[in-house]
């Protein structure tokens, strides 16, 4: 995402799994003597950190998992003691009964205890706010929408009606021309569509169902005059992007809702609604 430099300095900063005040301020010093944006900077640095503390958790779970089914398995072996579950998992124990889970699993097979993540959510609602202030400084206009619901003047109808030959191929090639180009993309759409595309999935049922609604609702319906101009470039470029993050969200949900097939079900048609993928037959 950023220099091979500035990437090295993240992850030597995030190595231990936190970020104090002076490695934050170093980083931070680096970002704005490379011209980037502080505040894109300040959203990455802690959705990373978010990813750091969620591996370093979930390994020191997979530990103390690994040290439990040892344990049982030694208590078994001396015949004084029988253990509460047979599963072998590397990934947490339920906060219900201590059961140990698989991973990408969204509830306990055990107890049915759904997993939950406070944390993750706020990282949603920040990061959807952080696209709106992004969007709120963008300087001037990519593009002016033409007013054409005015009225054709009069000289306009008749140099169509005396050189309409020469007129017509002359605007099918200007438009063929203008509609090959690329939309107009700014600073801003780039830091943009990188957050977006970059920004991590969660894991539970609860955001994996609010981030893709909330993705799904920013695709837009373009009007058959819009499909031929500049915004309407700008606004089709707008929807594969979250259609692409949309399709990231559900390829998640499949793997972390994998035992939850009644909520596949709504996220599948959630995206069928949305034109995003195409009903089975």
């Amino acid at each position: 995402m950023y220099s091979e430099q500035i990437e090295k300095l993240i992850e030597m900063a995030l190595m231990d799994g936190d970020l104090s005040e002076k490695e934050k301020q170093i980083l931070f010093k680096k970002a704005e003597s490379m011209g980037i944006d502080l505040d894109e900077f300040e959203m990455v640095l802690e959705a990373r950190l978010f990813e750091k503390k969620q591996d370093t958790a979930e390994a020191n779970q997979a530990n103390q998992a690994s040290e439990a089914a040892a344990a049982a398995a030694n208590a078994a072996a001396n015949a004084t003691a029988a253990p509460k579950s047979d599963k072998l998992g590397d990934v947490k124990k339920c906060p219900g009964c201590g059961a140990i889970t698989q991973s990408f699993t969204s509830r306990c097979a055990d107890c049915g205890t759904e997993f939950r993540n406070v944390a993750a959510s706020q990282n949603i609602t920040k990061f959807f706010e952080k696209l709106n202030e992004l969007e709120a400084s963008r300087g001037e206009a990519l593009f002016v929408t033409e007013n054409l619901s005015g009225n054709i003047g009069c000289g306009t109808m008749i140099k169509w009606f005396f050189f309409y030959p020469i007129l017509l191929p002359y605007n099918i090639i200007i438009f063929a021309i203008n509609k090959s180009k690329p939309p107009k993309w700014s600073a801003t759409d780039v830091r943009k569509e990188e957050m977006i595309i970059n920004f991590p999935v969660p894991n539970s049922k609860e955001e994996i169902i609010e981030f893709l609604t909330l993705s799904v609702s920013k695709i837009q319906d373009i009007s058959i005059m819009k499909r031929f101009n500049e915004e309407g470039k700008y606004l089709a470029k707008w929807n594969n992007i979250w259609r692409q993050k949309a399709e990231q969200i559900f390829t998640k949900a499949k793997l972390s809702l994998a035992d939850d097939k009644a909520t596949i079900q709504v996220i599948e048609q959630l995206l069928i609604d949305a034109k995003i993928i195409q009903t089975k037959k």
